[in-house]
């Protein structure tokens, strides 16, 4: 047993919009991210305090926390933060790379020199940066897709550089924010009239005080790794880097037309020992010194099996919350040196499959929202255990006047067909409580 006082920080659940509308697919990620991960570290043996939003406090009942603190719509979550540091032992941050989140947040961290059980700030610097990971990818000799930063001509984004760069990478780009999150804000154009008409169409929504980047499109399979990575317990310097499991990733509308989302994904993939050999091997040949902890790597799989590198999430990833439904052990266990070894847990593989979705409701009862949050959720969660976030209307989830819920489930099955069954079944039982499943 630790029985250390841990603080537990999600940015998005955890009051960093407490002075916006709450972006409903971020928070059922976040807060998904901040439960699964609250459960793991308690069963360690930790003392957990976290933040809250005011706004959805009926949430607390689900957190596996020993103390939960309300962040109010006045407060500055900053201080509310700085003080739960204060008080801690450890911390741990979910937090978005845009804006500089994760790398300040961490920063206070280091500035009241508490320990950082997630990556620390060279890591959280070097993945925030699609360019500097770009050249890490090529420095470590990895296959990635060739970036650029698109440059400004004053207010305005240069047009012709995004050209020429379109025709040199060969006629299919993405243009993405240069510290972007996830899924967030990424276009994919495989015509220069899409480029010219995206861009007239798009003046006022980007956020020219960010940069962009336009990279190569690289065709195939969305995956992404998993990994904890510690020092070696039986040699000190040597890195240990462990893939806890290898993930798809469901991004839908990568056009110009719509912004992408990210919806979840199931893990392990198909083939899952073949291609994890050949990653291990990638990844010994890599520097991931500056990657201590759980962090992600975003790659793409083309139809011949080569790999190449997109992005280094070095923060938890959504993914977490269906890989630690598929293994027999707590993977938390890997960031603490006393622990089983490498070798000891790499023997059980995972063995059930996971799928992990965000899935949005209408409700077409005529019970009260009070009612719905009180009596038809905790009885929902009680039937489902695979609700991760439950349902839940933002003020961000309203359309044409009707509340659209948002939740987040994961399954835990011996293979992809039980896992499609279950997700039938979970589907029949919202319905019974006149939820429909939109999407």
């Amino acid at each position: 047993m630790i029985n250390q006082k841990l603080f537990i920080f999600e940015f998005v659940s955890g009051g960093g919009y407490n002075q916006l509308d709450i972006p409903s697919s971020l928070f059922c990620e976040g807060y998904a991210m901040l439960r699964t991960i609250a459960e793991d570290f308690k069963k360690l043996g930790f003392q957990i305090t976290t933040l809250l939003d005011k706004r959805i406090s009926h949430l607390s009942r689900y957190l596996y926390s020993d103390i939960v603190k309300l962040v109010k719509p006045k407060d500055d979550f900053l201080e509310k933060y700085i003080e739960c540091v204060k008080e801690s032992t450890s911390c741990f941050i979910i937090a978005p790379e845009f804006s500089k989140h994760l790398y300040n947040l961490t920063q206070i961290v280091k500035d009241y020199k508490k320990k950082i059980l997630s990556v620390d700030l060279y890591g959280v610097w070097l993945g925030t940066s699609k360019l500097e990971t770009y050249k890490y990818f090529i420095i470590n000799k990895v296959n990635s897709p060739k970036s650029y930063k698109i440059p400004f001509k004053g207010s305005v984004i240069d047009m012709d550089f995004i050209l020429q760069k379109f025709d040199q990478l060969g006629n299919s780009i993405i243009i993405k924010p240069e510290d972007g999150a996830g899924s967030e804000f990424i276009f994919h154009f495989e015509a220069k009239d899409q480029i010219l008409q995206f861009f007239e169409r798009s003046k006022a929504k980007l956020d020219v005080a960010r940069s962009y980047i336009v990279q190569e499109y690289i065709d195939g399979d969305d995956l992404s790794i998993s990994i904890i990575n510690r020092t070696n317990p039986k040699n000190t310097g040597v890195m240990d880097p462990i893939i806890l499991s290898i993930n798809t990733q469901d991004v839908q509308n990568l056009d110009p037309n719509k912004d992408s989302l990210y919806l979840g994904g199931f893990t392990p993939v198909e083939n899952y020992e073949v291609l994890r050999k050949k990653l291990e091997k990638i990844l010994k040949s890599m520097d991931l010194t500056n990657f201590q902890g759980y962090f992600g790597l975003d790659f793409i799989k083309k139809t011949d099996n080569s790999i190449y590198f997109i992005e280094i999430n070095p923060r938890l990833t959504t993914s977490y919350i269906g890989i630690r439904n598929i293994l027999d052990y707590n993977p938390l266990e890997f960031l603490f040196n006393q622990y089983k070894s490498k070798i000891e847990l790499t023997k059980s593989q995972p063995n059930k499959f996971s799928h992990f979705t965000r899935l949005e409701l209408k409700y077409s009862g005529n019970k009260s929202f009070k009612n719905i949050i009180n009596v038809i959720v905790p009885n929902l969660m009680k039937l489902v255990p695979e609700i991760v976030t439950p349902p839940i209307a933002l003020q961000s989830s309203k359309t044409n006047k009707e509340l659209i819920y948002s939740c987040f489930i994961s399954t835990k099955a011996k293979n992809m067909m039980s896992s499609n069954k279950r997700i039938s079944q979970i589907m029949t039982i919202f319905n019974s409580f006149n939820f429909d499943v939109i999407k």
